[in-house]
């Protein structure tokens, strides 16, 4: 009964036309001295056809309404139900197609990012068993490394700050801190991060301090320090050198003299899983390091580049100037 009601609310317009011309055409029979019998019949006549015109109307009213209440009930929109026999139903038609079309990318979007959620923790899972079986060993080990027990620990640590990244990174509700910070001081907090691996590597640094300000996000800037020094240290042989110097304003310079990276895998240290030739040998690698670097410097405005020789090592320039662009 609702529903007829509101169909008379929306037809009401039309009803008022109907009975105006109906005013109409009586007055102008009177006017012209036509039987009452005549006006009555003609009213009772038209009321017929009118009726019988609403009653079709109101079929195909109701029809729409349960067809809406049933897409509201589903998650999937049937675009053959509709009729398409006016201009008004192929609008319609026009925007349940658009809806579709956004329906359905949206759900290959949510699926694919299921499945690269589901592919990175089996990665990472099967990442982290190695320092914990490692320590495992140690544990046993009568005569117990300390050293190599901090390395496990630290490479552990490692894995979980790039799982946190990962997520933080992909979520909606990420956000940065911008404001000016001295460079040296996050430089220095990743030196001390991986101050123990300096050590047990007998790996020399030479950091020449930059005097530099810049304007960043702290934490993701660490991360990305951090993550850049990880890879120097790791393939990086005992004795070499790391050096960190700034070669001009704002643009800052990590230079290793480790296995270096291939040509042929040096386009494609950003994609994500990539390991490449160093990565298989390796075991450990994950092939996300650098791929979370980029995506992080590009939602920081700054850029990164590599210059990598086989033998002789890797130079890592972080271009650290804040380039106007989006800010998310």
């Amino acid at each position: 009964m609702n529903v007829f009601f509101l169909y008379l609310k929306d037809r009401k317009f039309f009803l008022g036309i109907w009975f105006v011309n109906f005013l109409l055409c009586a007055t102008v029979f009177s006017l012209y001295h036509f039987e009452r019998e005549a006006i009555l019949y003609a009213f009772l006549i038209s009321s017929i056809f009118v009726l019988l015109c609403m009653t079709v109307d109101f079929y195909r009213y109701r029809k729409h309404h349960r067809m809406l209440q049933e897409m509201q009930k589903s998650s999937y929109i049937d675009l053959a139900k509709n009729d398409k026999s006016s201009l008004f139903e192929r609008d319609y038609q026009q925007i349940l197609a658009s809806l579709k079309a956004g329906q359905e990318a949206y759900i290959s979007q949510v699926e694919k990012e299921k499945i690269d959620l589901e592919d990175y923790f089996t990665m990472w899972v099967h990442q982290a068993k190695l320092p914990i079986a490692a320590m495992k060993l140690l544990l046993e080990d009568e005569h117990l490394s300390k050293k190599e027990l901090q390395f496990q620990l630290l490479r552990m640590d490692e894995y979980t700050d790039m799982v946190l990244a990962y997520l933080r990174l992909n979520s909606t509700n990420t956000d940065f801190l911008f404001k000016e910070l001295e460079l040296d001081d996050l430089i220095r907090q990743s030196i001390r991060h991986f101050s123990s691996e300096f050590i047990r590597k007998h790996i020399k640094l030479d950091f020449k301090e930059t005097h530099d300000m810049i304007l960043s996000d702290e934490k993701w800037l660490v991360f990305v320090l951090e993550q850049i020094l990880s890879n120097a240290l790791k393939y990086t042989p005992e004795q070499g050198t790391i050096t960190i110097t700034m070669s001009e304003k704002h643009l800052l310079v990590i230079e290793d003299t480790g296995i270096g990276i291939d040509a042929g895998d040096l386009y494609r240290v950003f994609e994500k899983g990539y390991t490449g030739l160093n990565g298989r040998m390796d075991k450990t690698a994950s092939g996300l390091g650098l791929y979370l670097c980029k995506n992080i410097l590009d939602s920081l405005n700054h850029k990164i580049t590599i210059e990598s020789t086989v033998g002789k090592g890797t130079r890592v320039c972080l271009n650290l100037t804040h380039f106007e662009g989006r800010i998310e």
